[in-house]
């Protein structure tokens, strides 16, 4: 998917590849960095799939809304995933128990996240990395206050954060759950990132922006139904 902006493919971006970097890679890194030196071995298998998560989504959203391009936030998120599990399997941190769970969940989720930058940098042009950067740090402040702080937010916010259903799929294979006990994450990152390709491919036309909204709350909703004990 291109951007309808011809001088946004011209325009190196500095200051979006450098937020990228710092927000997708650097971040995480540390983070990693972080828990691998503490004391307690378990501690990755609670942060470990929201550093997945927000890394994946930081570098692929952010660019594939500086370039324009679905395929390019794709294949870097992906990079960047893979360069993150390799680092931590290098600091002797736990391996990812279900791997064929894991690139499926990886691949869903980045296609998600480029697609939304992709219509950012339809919608805003060279703008559209800025969208981006506000909407990655957004989702990514939610899912570290909910866990530095747990029961501070509602289970409902967290369960409209896409960030937070590609976290819980990237968390179903680390655990060895698998992918059928991500089904319903999966499903929602698939269809809200199909209603945002719509959108772009649509794009000047905002109709299917109601559209795309309300596959973002349908697929909400069956994230919440999912994730409820049954009574």
């Amino acid at each position: 998917m291109k951007s309808v902006s011809p001088s946004q493919s011209q325009s190196p971006q500095y200051p979006a590849w450098l937020t990228a970097a710092v927000i997708g890679i650097a971040a995480p890194t540390v983070t990693i960095v972080v828990v691998a030196g503490g004391p307690s071995p378990e501690t990755i298998n609670a942060v470990g799939a929201p550093i997945l998560a927000l890394g994946l989504m930081g570098v692929g959203m952010i660019a594939a809304a500086t370039v324009g391009h679905l395929w390019v936030g794709v294949v870097l998120g992906l990079v960047n995933a893979a360069c993150l599990i390799f680092l931590a399997r290098a600091l002797g941190l736990p391996p990812v128990l279900h791997p064929l769970s894991a690139v499926f969940a990886f691949l869903i989720a980045s296609i998600s996240f480029a697609a939304r930058g992709a219509l950012f940098a339809r919608s805003a042009l060279d703008r559209g990395w800025l969208i981006a950067l506000f909407v990655v740090a957004g989702e990514a402040a939610i899912l570290i206050t909910a866990f530095a702080i747990p029961g501070a937010l509602p289970d409902w916010l967290l369960v409209l954060l896409p960030a937070q259903w590609a976290s819980v799929a990237i968390q179903s294979s680390i655990s060895g759950a698998g992918t059928l006990a991500a089904l319903p994450v999966l499903l929602a990152l698939a269809c809200t990132a199909a209603a945002t390709l719509l959108v772009a491919q649509l794009w000047p036309r905002r109709w299917p922006y109601m559209m795309m909204f309300t596959t973002w709350l349908s697929m909400s909703a069956v994230v919440w139904y999912s994730q409820s004990p049954p009574t």
